[in-house]
């Protein structure tokens, strides 16, 4: 369990860099995005586990991904395409 756990938390925070180096100017505050991706996979993996039970590791960590990557893609702000006026207008 403590490895799943650790397991999840990384790669929560991987996703979470990896989205943060992706998108940087679509999102809040960095701080906010690379601790949001850690605890969804911590959450994730709590729900995974309790739902599955132990020695389902692959299966834990594919369901703290998902979380984690839920919780990331609601933190993504739309592009406002309509905000920008040309010269002409």
């Amino acid at each position: 369990m403590i490895l799943e756990a650790l397991g999840s938390a990384l790669l929560g925070f991987a996703l979470s860099w990896a989205i943060a180096h992706r998108l940087a100017r679509r999102l809040p505050s960095r701080s906010l995005v690379l601790s949001t991706g850690p605890a969804g996979a911590l959450v994730g993996a709590f729900i995974t586990h309790m739902a599955l039970g132990p020695g389902h590791a692959p299966a834990t960590l594919l369901g703290a991904a998902a979380v984690s990557a839920a919780l990331l893609s609601l933190l993504v702000r739309p592009t406002r395409p309509g905000l920008r006026r040309s010269a002409t207008a």
